[in-house]
């Protein structure tokens, strides 16, 4: 299962912009297209501020009471391994 595969493809332009955004915040200069001069510490900081943000929105939506979120991701998920057998 490829991990890094966007799950909605309309997305994939704001998860694009989302990257880019998080790069900026901790301070890594992220080019268009190859970034394979990237050490492991600044992709992985990338990666972690993008959680991070992802996890702080979830718990936003939670407590104003917007809880769909879990059941979406859920439904995603069992969408994928259906479609993986």
């Amino acid at each position: 299962m490829a991990y890094n595969k966007i799950l909605v493809p309309q997305a994939k332009n704001a998860m694009d912009k989302f990257k880019y955004e998080a790069a900026q915040e901790v301070g890594v200069d992220l080019k268009q297209g190859y970034n394979g001069d990237l050490t492991a510490r600044q992709a992985g900081s990338i990666g972690g501020q993008m959680v991070k943000k992802m996890i702080y929105d979830y718990q936003q939506k939670q407590a104003d009471g917007q809880g769909q979120m879990y059941q979406d991701l859920n439904q995603i998920k069992q969408q994928n391994q259906q479609s993986m057998k």
